[in-house]
């Protein structure tokens, strides 16, 4: 039996478009290195709860293991470093359930 995926999920407000700007550009590549694919980035949404973070990204990963080690990679934390100062940020990783569960 495989590991279930996981799901990425960030809610941003951007104040600094052109340091998050190379955020992205530097990010992409890592998560897609850890076989993260984006399900959403900036698409409409309604927020419900909590703080309205306009930029709200979503990327599946092929298990949770796979997802947190993007984040802790060097290549990630290189790309992080644009973010910081540059955005307001909450990040989780949630495991997905099958059907039915």
């Amino acid at each position: 039996m495989s590991d279930p995926t996981a799901l990425w999920i960030a809610h941003v407000d951007v104040h600094d478009p052109d340091a998050y700007g190379r955020y992205a550009a530097a990010a992409g590549p890592a998560i897609a290195a850890h076989g993260g694919v984006f399900l959403a980035r900036s698409g409409r949404y309604v927020q419900l709860e909590g703080p309205d973070r306009p930029r709200n990204v979503v990327a599946r990963f092929p298990s949770l293991a796979a997802a947190e080690a993007c984040y802790r990679s060097d290549a990630y934390q290189t790309a992080l470093k644009h973010a910081r100062g540059a955005a307001e940020r909450e990040l989780v990783i949630v495991e997905e359930n099958g059907p039915g569960t």
